[in-house]
């Protein structure tokens, strides 16, 4: 039987909720956790292995070294900057250099695997990983942000969010789109309910949703300081699929070669997730105007890279 091995990089609140939500649904046999702040490290290891007697399946915590991430099967990167800064360039920077020092230690591990990605500017900072690694590298993109798009929708129509197919798509961030075309209750589009029954459907206000959509991450870290609970949960959604070879549609961010007439940019988009990472890119028909706003995403996106990538 093969062990399945998870290495976080990075353990304050993003990467300590990742692991947390990792040990509750028993997702791997072995869970790693390597941070610069030793002593904090070894008390998050700590308060995680306290656990164990109430969880479901049993997960070795350790609190390891970069050199114990070879046989690892993911490595989750969540290490970062500061997230309190006016000009996201300058977050963006920072984050850039803790790569920087991170990405050297990635490649003399020996580690052969999937890197999911959830340290923000999230889409520029897959890229970058993937460029400079050259391994497989998906972003947890807009995973979190869909997440809360269909909790906002079932709590508004009193359904469960499972009944729903919505997706945010492009950038982690301002630029996100919804394709409300391509949504759905049960099968059947949004759009198609709403003109059908505007007694109970027509109530929905689409830009409103999206919008608060959109603004719902950033409301929670200036309330209390990041996220954290959401971020778990869509980040071991992402690793579980990989681990137990789902093929689950997830709207991961990728690299784009051609797919959405979008090129050497990472977006999130609907993907097929299963062992090997990204396998498959599903292209949802966007309307004309859905299709220019996804375009227009990608390219704050493509300015963001290159505004990295002019530096290096």
């Amino acid at each position: 039987m093969s062990i399945r091995k998870v290495a976080v990089i990075g353990i304050g609140h993003v990467g300590s909720h990742v692991a947390s939500s990792i040990i509750t649904q028993g997702i791997c046999n072995e869970l790693i956790i390597i941070d610069n702040d030793i002593k904090k490290a070894l008390s998050h290891g700590e308060d995680l292995a306290d656990t164990m007697a109430y969880m479901l399946k049993r997960v070795n915590v350790k609190v390891g070294r970069y050199e114990d991430i070879e046989d690892a099967d993911i490595v989750v990167m969540s290490a970062s900057g500061p997230i309190f800064k006016e000009d996201r360039l300058e977050e963006l920077e920072g984050t850039i250099e803790v790569m920087d020092e991170i990405i050297p230690y990635i490649k003399n591990s020996g580690f052969k695997g999937i890197i999911v990605s959830i340290s923000n500017p999230c889409d520029i900072i897959a890229y970058y990983l993937h460029e400079k690694t050259g391994l497989k590298v998906i972003g947890t993109g807009t995973v979190l942000d869909s997440g809360r798009l269909r909790a906002r929708l079932g709590r508004q129509l009193n359904l469960d969010p499972k009944s729903i197919e919505a997706y945010c798509l492009g950038e982690h961030g301002d630029s996100q789109m919804v394709p409300w075309s391509s949504a759905f209750i049960n099968g059947k589009p949004i759009l198609e309910i709403m003109r059908e029954k505007p007694y109970i459907y027509g109530r929905l206000r689409l830009k409103n949703i999206a919008l608060d959509t959109m603004k719902a991450g950033w409301n929670i870290v200036v309330g209390k300081g990041s996220t954290e609970f959401g971020i778990g949960a869509a980040a071991a959604e992402v690793i579980r699929a990989i681990l137990e070879d789902e093929r689950k549609v997830l709207p991961c961010s990728t690299m784009l070669n051609g797919e959405y007439g979008e090129t050497k940019v990472y977006a999130s988009v609907p993907c097929v997730i299963g062992k090997s990472g990204v396998e498959e890119i599903i292209e949802l028909n966007l309307t004309e105007k859905e299709q220019e706003e996804f375009h227009s995403s990608c390219r704050i996106i493509k300015d963001r890279i290159k505004a990295v990538v002019s530096d290096k």
